[in-house]
């Protein structure tokens, strides 16, 4: 195997017949010996990203995409249009706490969403929270805010760069002062109050400075901090020296009797632990749910048993009633049971529980009482997304939010006694919502499981086999892809393409069987429903293979370079975002080892084989060609470090025959995603968009 020695900005490798001049990638000679099978990995010096060498080739890969992306001639117009139709009032659904209700608001174009407030809904609105003035290029974030049980005090957590490390800080919610308390090191959680004197926080120690983005996590605690005192005083409340890879999060119920602790060894499975503050005998935790074979969550006490979401014995979940002082399930009360649809979620408001299910990746609410009693089945708008059936047990109404593909989102204020959702504010767009349309289709995948899938797309479609199609998807973790308005997405429905959206197993569509079928050992079902989902469009004559382009970010991203490898001839283009793209070693790297619970792990002589099989990095091969690729990160990923990305991007360009483009764009002062400022995202939406519609042969069509 030819060596290749990287000098930045001075040499320039030709791709095999291509026209793009990439970066040389240097090799080095590096093996890894799993179970006796011999794996080379010579872009790993890519894993280093504080070297000067990886730095420049991040530099000289930037130059390339944007010296390609130069030659798009739409490619600001496409900009504009994107930015003409970000520019519209996003409103978030108000919330009471205290003496006022708050909610989010983002004027068009602001980097973040401000925090506002009033006493009445129809007063004028203060400045409650501006992250904008934090930051001069937008780039620190709210991550979470959250009040104390009267409303008097606030704890909001900070995260900079899109990185998952965040900073809480304290304000009086009243007078709006900030107090000199501050967190630092948390992630993943912010702060639960008890009352005014303190909270309890997750955190982990001290990282190195240079480490920080990549070192794996490990010994996360729980502490609590009492207000006024410096956080090298805070007291640990949990720690677990013999399970240094496990999460631990804190929480209270509403009447701050219980404090709760829930512990997962991952992203599936739990075990829960509880205190009763009100038995002075209690003096440490004691075991509720033992874990890790189920998922199990409290959502409120009803007085002094805990009503707990399960899917124990009920792989579509169902509520329980609990007693701490007998815990074992034999004792459990089914409270709702097990219904044909899954269960997502159970919100508490007014004395009421609200159940969130979702029909064919829809959303269905059902009111019940904290008995089970069957209040009513809420009626919504349509076939779509609604969420936020939560607010105080005091309240006699809320906020919701409803949206779809065609809808953008409308908020609604719920009466509990009566049921009646009244429309409080409807998004005004600069966009004709009507002209598009969304229906669902069902197909086969190849083991004959039936897998949904929702096209958008505006009205007069014709099914010539000609139309330019965009599918995303995720399949994994039990995260389901609802219904839900985009006006990047928007965008490529108005310039004539099909955007679809597949519900992949792994997900949590049909509940955690539907999970566990594209989980660890039958990952590749997940492979197999994406690809079926394109046989199928082009089947069914929406499109052909070179008007196919697919994208997926994160575990998405995890699909998308699965799919790509496998079947090379099926795509056009191919945007993988953020994604998971070396499965030997994913788990070496700040939370990666989280995912072990999904993935497996190749440390484990059982899972390796598998993974070895379909992970992206790995699965590349010489000579064959690939879709026009455009390769997405954040130099401050720490969630997917992009290190999966910068491997991938040096292999795949090394490999590649033939003249699509195969390029990768590293933002600045971005990571995974959450916090990203708006003109980042318009930025990364123009150039995902200019790079598709390029490579699938779309011409940009002025608004009609």
């Amino acid at each position: 195997m030819r060596e290749f020695f990287y000098i930045p900005f001075v040499l320039i490798a030709m791709n095999s017949a291509a026209q793009i001049k990439y970066p040389v990638t240097k090799k080095e000679t590096v093996t890894d010996d799993y179970f006796g099978t011999k794996v080379e990995d010579p872009y790993r010096w890519l894993e280093d990203d504080n070297s000067a060498a990886t730095k420049a080739w991040v530099t000289a890969e930037n130059h390339v995409t944007e010296a390609y992306m130069g030659t798009i001639p739409y490619r600001t117009k496409i900009r504009q249009r994107l930015e003409a139709l970000w520019n519209y009032p996003k409103y978030g659904a108000p919330f009471l706490k205290g003496a006022y209700y708050y909610f989010y608001k983002n004027d068009g174009l602001q980097n973040q969403a401000v925090l506002y407030r009033a006493k009445n809904l129809d007063d004028a609105p203060e400045v409650f929270i501006d992250p904008n003035t934090l930051s001069s290029e937008g780039i620190a974030a709210l991550s979470g805010v959250s009040f104390s049980k009267d409303g008097k005090l606030c704890a909001y957590s900070v995260a900079k760069a899109g990185s998952d490390w965040t900073e809480i800080f304290v304000m009086n919610a009243e007078t709006k002062e900030l107090l000199s308390d501050k967190i630092n090191w948390t992630k993943f959680g912010g702060a639960a109050w008890k009352g005014d004197a303190g909270f309890y926080y997750s955190a982990y120690d001290e990282p190195d400075e240079q480490s920080k983005l990549s070192k794996k996590n490990e010994f996360q605690k729980v502490f609590y901090h009492k207000l006024g005192t410096a956080q090298k005083e805070d007291s640990i409340v949990y720690q677990d020296k013999e399970h240094p890879l496990r999460y631990f999060g804190a929480g209270l119920t509403e009447d701050e009797r219980f404090l709760i602790l829930n512990v997962t060894e991952g992203t599936s499975g739990s075990e829960i632990w509880y205190r009763d503050l009100q038995d002075a005998g209690q003096k440490d935790f004691a075991l509720l749910v033992k874990g890790f074979d189920t998922e199990s969550s409290v959502i409120e006490n009803k007085g002094g048993t805990l009503l707990l979401n399960t899917n124990y014995k009920a792989p579509n979940y169902k509520v329980v009633e609990v007693d701490p002082k007998h815990p074992a399930r034999e004792n459990w009360k089914t409270i709702i049971p097990e219904q044909p649809e899954a269960l997502q979620g159970v919100g508490t408001a007014g004395g009421n529980l609200f159940a969130s299910y979702l029909k064919d990746a829809a959303s269905r609410i059902v009111q019940y009482d904290f008995d089970g009693k069957l209040i009513r089945n809420i009626t919504l708008p349509g076939i779509g997304s609604a969420g936020g059936f939560g607010a105080a047990k005091e309240d006699k109404d809320f906020y919701y939010t409803y949206t779809s593909f065609a809808t953008p989102p409308a908020i609604y204020k719920y009466t509990i006694s009566s049921g009646e959702s009244t429309l409080y504010k409807k998004t005004e767009l600069n966009l004709k919502t009507d002209d598009i349309i969304t229906e669902q289709v069902f197909f086969k995948s190849k083991d004959g499981a039936r897998v949904p899938m929702f096209l958008t797309y505006k009205k007069g479609l014709k099914k010539d086999g000609n139309n330019p199609v965009l599918i995303y998807g995720y399949g994994g973790f039990n995260i389901p892809m609802t219904p839900g308005f985009s006006v990047s997405n928007a965008f490529f429905v108005e310039q004539g393409g099909i955007y679809v959206v597949v519900n992949l197993r792994g997900g949590s569509e049909y509940g955690e069987k539907w999970h566990k079928a594209g989980m660890l050992l039958n990952k590749q079902n997940v492979f197999n429903d994406f690809i079926a989902a394109a046989e199928h469009l082009i089947t069914a004559r929406y499109t052909n293979k070179s008007k196919i382009a697919i994208r997926g970010g994160s575990n998405g991203g995890l699909l998308i370079g699965a799919v790509m490898t496998q079947r090379p001839d099926l795509f056009k283009v191919a945007i993988p975002q953020v994604g998971v793209m070396d499965m030997l070693r994913f788990q070496k790297f700040t939370v990666g080892w989280g995912w072990a619970v999904e993935y497996g792990s190749s440390d484990s002589a059982k899972y390796f084989p598998y993974l070895y099989r379909y992970s992206p990095y790995h699965n590349l091969k010489k000579g064959v060609t690939y879709p026009a690729t455009l390769i997405t990160t954040g130099d401050h990923d720490d969630r997917v470090v992009p290190a999966h990305s910068f491997k991938f991007a040096a292999r795949l360009q090394e490999y590649n025959k033939g003249t699509n483009p195969v390029l990768i764009r590293i933002e600045t002062n971005a990571g995974h995603g959450a916090g990203k400022p708006t003109n980042k995202v318009i930025d990364e939406a123009a150039d995902i968009w200019a790079f598709t519609m390029y490579n699938l042969g779309m011409e940009f069509r002025e608004r009609e």
